[in-house]
């Protein structure tokens, strides 16, 4: 026979530590929907229409002419290859990820910015935005020169070759 004595103090004790068991993963889902919730609030994604396509591309200071330079759908690859590859870790790097599109189609803007520090008054700086289902989910800014560039929307992110603008277009 097995005999088992419990005592109030050791129930009040397992109560609390499951009461804060309970708080601690409440508070993680939570935060972590907060963290989502701020980080929406913060980047508006939408662009559906002509406004909003335009308002996302201010967020990070591009002015852009009211009409697009070239409005395409292009169908994602299944399978990235290298050029895809490289061009994926450049929307990594502003937080998109085209691989969960591989496959789609998708479609995609292309806009002259007006404002590019150093081509005020150039027509080869363009912004290009791939919109699936209303929502941004992928582009860049790019010039079309020979000897080019192209970074995220952000000037600071990472610039690669006119080689790989080539290949994306």
């Amino acid at each position: 026979m097995f005999v088992l004595s419990v005592h109030r103090r050791q129930i009040k004790m397992a109560i609390l530590v499951l009461c804060i068991a309970v708080v601690a993963v409440a508070f993680f889902f939570v935060s972590k929907q907060g963290v989502e919730a701020a980080k929406e609030a913060q980047m508006n994604l939408r662009a559906a229409t002509a406004e909003e396509r335009i308002a996302y591309l201010s967020q990070f200071g591009w002015s852009v002419e009211q009409d697009p330079v070239e409005v395409s759908e292009v169908i994602l690859p299944e399978t990235f290859d290298d050029t895809y590859a490289q061009y994926n870790e450049l929307q990594k790097a502003q937080g998109f990820d085209l691989s969960v599109y591989a496959g789609k189609r998708v479609k995609r803007w292309i806009y002259r910015v007006t404002n590019y520090p150093g081509y005020e008054n150039a027509d080869c700086i363009q912004a290009t935005l791939l919109i699936y289902d209303g929502q941004v989910i992928g582009g860049d800014v790019c010039s079309t020169e020979i000897d080019g560039f192209m970074h995220g929307f952000v000037k600071e992110a990472t610039t690669f070759s006119q080689e790989t603008t080539q290949a994306t277009s």
